[in-house]
């Protein structure tokens, strides 16, 4: 299951969600960061998961950048992977982008997918998985 000190690993996860109107903090529809650092921890559980059958505990985020804004009704996907695998700990990079977006201004319940994903949000960190 563990991987040796040092090493990268091929272990990945993807979240899609679509963000609700419940998760808008601002005016406008505008979602707070806060959510997108939600579902960043999400896939670094799931990371945990795949590569250590447990979910770990998010130690530190290493950097931070959000890069556009995110508005209720916009589809996201959360990419992350783990880079570099320690002892018990695994750092990891985590990405989001808008692949879906609402047209509300053409009626209630239209929507678009983007040609290309726009990057909202990424960063890096640490995980740690407890002792035994």
């Amino acid at each position: 299951m563990g991987k040796d000190c040092n090493t990268s690993s091929q272990v990945e996860a993807l979240l899609r969600v679509r963000v609700s109107q419940a998760d808008a903090h601002y005016g406008g529809g505008l979602v707070a960061g806060a959510k997108i650092m939600e579902y960043f921890g999400d896939v670094a559980t799931e990371l945990c998961i795949r590569h250590d059958g447990d979910e770990g505990l998010f130690a530190a985020y290493d950097n931070v950048e959000f890069k556009a804004p995110v508005f209720a009704g916009d589809f996201l996907e959360i990419r992350g992977k783990i880079v570099e695998v320690g002892r018990r700990s695994r750092k990891i990079e985590l990405e989001a982008y808008k692949v879906i977006e609402p047209e509300y201004e053409k009626g209630p319940s239209k929507a678009r997918v983007l040609e290309e994903p726009v990057l909202v949000a990424r960063a890096r960190g640490t995980v740690v998985i407890p002792k035994e």
